[in-house]
């Protein structure tokens, strides 16, 4: 009976043992660790259980496995990544054998401490790859060519459905909420929006030369082919070696900017193997706040010291808007054994417009590179089909929307959630309801409507009013690409009420192509003019120009009746051609000096042909309906126009010629903002009535003018002579950042200067200074208005404070020797 008890007992523990080891050998623990802000896997990330030490690193892709033989009761599954908080997971809520995920949050570089030592092995590793980074950047190379893949997701973010359930209006659109993403522990998301676009891209170094070719896209709705083309990655390119990496519409400094160390602490992490190369693992964090630079980390390629992958991330008190986290990602593969090459490119954008925590956007941008040439005769053969140095083509079927076609040819599969964006955006299109309000919100922000072949508006030119035509009213109508690609019809009618006049204005223009620029415009105008069109940002028969005019100031008026015969054509090259043909006749009505004191029987008549010459290198352009919006250009912006009035054509009695030239450009001058200046000059031989001498723009509102003189009114000067400057600097966050206060507003500082010295003839002041004239002479002297500013209040608006500085001639009217103004604008 003893005998059989101890058997019993031996043959329990035998079988305990071997169901705890079948049992143990069953548990395999799998999963990925991300990061939580970007999606983006975390490799050589620690997954390790506490008390049993069990555990494992991330490879590459962020993924580990973990087996375990014995299980210790409640352990703890401690996840954990350089840079990131750590996450514990009890073993209780683990299931073994569950593929599951895991996301981190980034430790911001603030909670961080500084070791300081006499010898820093970080900062040598970081000279290094300083050292060596012109073999590394790809632009060392004399020609580079590789195929892209773009594509940019944009989900909703903080989506709820039960303020979308009970809103009235969005009653009918409710089918959307099929759509929204609630299957992982983040908050749910409704994923809105995305593109696909795939090129040919080809680079030269000397002579500078770039071409893409787009072969296909999927742009859901953007028919702008010039908006299409910036889709691609002609303008999207970021490259982690330059001194400075452009974030929106900011220059932030570069971990590898030549004086980096200035800018950032540099520690050395951990060593790594990928593919039998050996990696290490640097971290760089700011070594300022309120600065426009990044904390993240690099994985170094030891044999090279050339960067494998970067992780980019704007420090906490980064001077951005709208933002509340963004990551910029990009990873290098070998290429020929030899040079490390972008192999793909992700950026990641959290973007709160109405607060944090609340309706919100992320957008994805993942750019993926295939078949990189470098050094290659083909490269060359494709710059040569092309004769400008820069530009972007669309093959011939580019709008490719085939799933076949994409299946087979995009670079990495679609994700769900992005998938069922295109079935949300099939769904939305045939959607009345959406299309409307969609329709709706297009006009209140474009100021424009189509109706199949016809564009009214804009809206805000509909109601406005001044002193002398009272309550005034206008209504455009055109016709759109819709109608003809080549031919576009404009006109408007005006009334105003107290004057009880019509005004208006009629033109056709043939636009020849859109690459390079060239059109012929024929035109009739009979409108009032104040003398300054070009100069003015706030029209004055804005809706809103009436409710912003400075009081005590006297408004002068004038009417035009203008016929115009335009001609202009560019050329690869950036050079631009103009021809005119002007018949002017002007009617002063009120505060101005009429014909009767005037010699002549027709003083404000004239007929002009002028040629002007532009030079534009390299300059982006937007067009909207055969308009087109500059972009900018790297290089300077040069203008020259020359103007002969004829005597005894058509009424005129003026004769004259008349010189100008302008020169302008944008400035980065990172860390340090950036500065536009605009460098001008005229001169006008001959004598003629003061409208058609150089009125100096004024501003007579209490909205800053970028391109006037603040307080200066219009008409107080005119001059035959002159030459000036404009210069603007917006510093970024300069002083603002060394208070926690300022830097939390985020508010911007800037300060401009606008200067001009001038002269009037002799014979052009016995012509013109007649009458009740308000007219001064600037007598070879300098008119000079300095400013200081904050920028981005409210992350909208703009206060310039403005001193008139040097005032010459005494005037004849109240002019404010100090001003305060107001401007606001969109910036990121």
């Amino acid at each position: 009976m003893k005998k059989w008890f101890f058997f019993r007992h031996i043959w329990a523990l035998v079988l305990l043992f071997f169901t705890t080891n079948l049992y143990a050998q069953n548990l395999v623990f799998t999963g990925v660790v991300k990061d939580k802000q970007s999606d983006e896997p975390i490799p050589f990330a620690s997954a390790v259980f506490k008390l049993s030490g069990k555990g494992s690193l991330t490879d590459s892709a962020g993924k580990f496995i973990i087996n375990i033989d014995q299980i210790v009761p409640n352990d703890t599954l401690r996840i954990s990544g350089v840079g990131y908080n750590v996450v514990a997971i009890p073993y209780s809520a683990l299931k073994a054998n569950t593929f599951f995920e895991v996301k981190l949050e980034v430790v911001h570089a603030a909670t961080e401490a500084v070791v300081k030592s006499k010898y820093n092995r970080a900062l040598w590793f970081w000279r290094q790859i300083i050292k060596r980074k012109t073999y590394h950047d790809r632009t060392v190379y004399n020609n580079y060519g590789y195929e892209i893949y773009n594509k940019l997701e944009v989900d909703i973010q903080n989506f709820k459905k039960e303020s979308f359930e009970k809103n009235k209006l969005l009653k009918p659109l409710n089918f959307i909420l099929n759509f929204v993403d609630s299957t992982t522990e983040d908050k749910p998301f409704l994923p809105a929006y995305i593109t696909e676009t795939l090129s040919d891209y080809y680079y030269q170094k000397n002579p500078h030369k770039a071409r893409e070719l787009i072969k296909a896209t999927r742009t859901n709705g953007i028919e702008n082919e010039s908006l299409v083309k910036e889709l691609g990655g002609m303008y999207q390119n970021v490259n982690v070696y330059s001194n400075t990496i452009p974030i929106f519409n900011r220059q932030f400094i570069s971990p590898f900017n030549d004086n980096g160390d200035n800018y950032y602490n540099f520690k050395l992490l951990d060593t790594q193997y990928l593919s039998s190369k050996r990696l290490i693992h640097l971290r760089f964090t700011p070594k300022h706040k309120g600065e426009d630079t990044f904390e993240g980390d690099c994985w170094i390629h030891d044999a090279t010291y050339s960067i494998q992958k970067v992780t980019l991330r704007p420090q906490e008190d980064a001077s951005l808007n709208f933002v509340t986290g963004m990551s910029l990602i990009q990873e290098f593969k070998l290429i020929n054994d030899t040079a490390w090459f972008l192999y793909k490119d992700k950026f990641v954008a959290d973007i709160a417009p109405i607060g944090k925590n609340k309706l919100g956007l992320k957008g994805r941008k993942t750019t993926t590179y295939k078949n990189v040439l470098v050094n290659n005769a083909s490269v060359v053969t494709e710059l040569n089909k092309m004769k400008v140095i820069e530009k972007i083509e669309l093959a011939q079927n580019y709008k490719q929307s085939s799933d076949s076609f994409w299946a087979n040819n995009r670079h990495e599969a679609l994700t769900k959630s992005e998938q069922s964006v295109y079935k949300l955006l099939d769904t939305l299109t045939n959607n009345p309801t959406y299309i409307g309000y969609r329709n709706t919100l297009e006009f209140v922000a474009k100021g424009t409507k189509d109706f199949g072949n016809m564009r009214i508006g804009p809206w805000f030119y509909w109601f406005s009013g001044n002193q002398y035509e009272g309550q005034r009213v206008r209504f455009d109508l055109s016709t759109n690409k819709s109608f003809s690609k080549h031919w576009n019809l404009h006109g408007y009618l005006a009334y105003g009420f107290r004057d009880e006049k019509f005004k208006g204005k009629a033109e056709i223009k043939y636009q020849f192509k859109s690459q390079p620029w060239g059109y012929i415009n024929v035109s009739y105008r009979n409108d009032m003019d104040n003398g300054q069109t070009r100069y003015d940002q706030l029209a004055n028969d804005n809706l809103f120009a009436a409710a912003l005019r400075r009081n005590g100031i006297v408004q002068k008026f004038q009417r035009a009746e203008e016929k115009k015969i335009e001609y202009y054509q560019e050329t690869n090259k950036g050079f631009g051609f103009g021809l005119s043909v002007t018949q002017k006749q002007l009617e002063p009505l009120a505060n101005l000096p009429d014909d009767k004191f005037f010699t002549q029987t027709n003083a404000f008549n004239t007929f002009e042909t002028s040629v002007h010459l532009r030079y534009a290198y390299a300059e982006r352009t937007l067009e909207t309906n055969f308009n087109r919006i500059s972009l900018g250009s790297d290089f300077p912006i040069v203008d020259f126009a020359y103007t002969h009035a004829f005597n005894g054509v058509l009424g005129s009695e003026n004769q004259y010629d008349k010189l100008t030239l302008t020169v302008r450009d944008f400035l980065k001058v990172a860390p340090y903002g950036k500065i536009y200046y605009n460098l001008f000059a005229g001169k006008t031989f001959g004598t003629a009535a003061y409208s058609f001498l150089d009125i100096l723009p004024g501003n007579e509102a209490h909205y800053f003018n970028k391109q006037a003189f603040n307080l200066m009114n219009r008409f107080e000067y005119i001059t035959d002579t002159y030459a000036g400057f404009n210069l603007e600097h917006n510093v970024g966050t300069g002083l603002f950042r060394f208070t926690p206060l300022t830097r939390k507003l985020k508010w911007r500082q800037l300060w401009t200067a606008r200067g001009v010295i001038g002269n009037l003839s002799q014979a052009n002041q016995q012509l013109n200074f007649v009458g009740s004239f308000p007219f001064k002479n600037l007598d070879n002297k300098m008119y000079l208005e300095l400013g200081t500013g904050i920028d981005n209040i409210l992350q909208f608006f703009r206060v310039d404070f403005v001193w008139r500085v040097l005032s010459p001639s005494p005037t004849k009217e109240t002019v404010d020797r100090f001003g305060v103004f107001g401007s606001f604008h969109f910036s990121f």
